[in-house]
């Protein structure tokens, strides 16, 4: 079983429930992990036979583009595009915090996390 992660991508993006938050934007931080078993017992330093996070990377990229109202819309949006095109992860966290969110008093990062079991 092999981990593959992408950890702490930052974004700019424009999500969020109130018009106002689509307007001004946010930062955004995005965690992934996906564990697979290889399919080839040998990966002797071939991208093809494991979990390339550059392709992860550009999932979240392409996500973080279109704004939504729920954080929710976004992690599993990512979540689900990420199985269609590497239907052999077994395990997958899409992790997705909203950096200073527009709340009352101090608040470091509010978040949602999608997880999806493939046994």
């Amino acid at each position: 079983m092999i981990k593959v992660g992408l950890y702490g991508a930052e974004f700019f993006a424009r999500h969020g429930y109130y018009s106002e938050e689509q307007i001004l934007g946010n930062r955004f931080v995005v965690t992934i992990e996906a564990t697979f078993n290889p399919q080839h017992p040998d990966i002797n330093d071939d991208l093809e036979k494991t979990l390339n996070y550059e392709q992860l990377c550009q999932i979240a990229h392409e996500y973080m583009k279109h704004p939504q109202k729920l954080l929710e819309t976004v992690a599993q949006g990512m979540a689900n595009t990420i199985m269609e095109q590497f239907p052999y992860i077994t395990n997958l966290q899409v992790e997705l915090k909203k950096l200073n969110p527009p709340l009352k008093g101090q608040v470091a990062a509010s978040g949602v996390t999608v997880y999806v079991n493939n046994n």
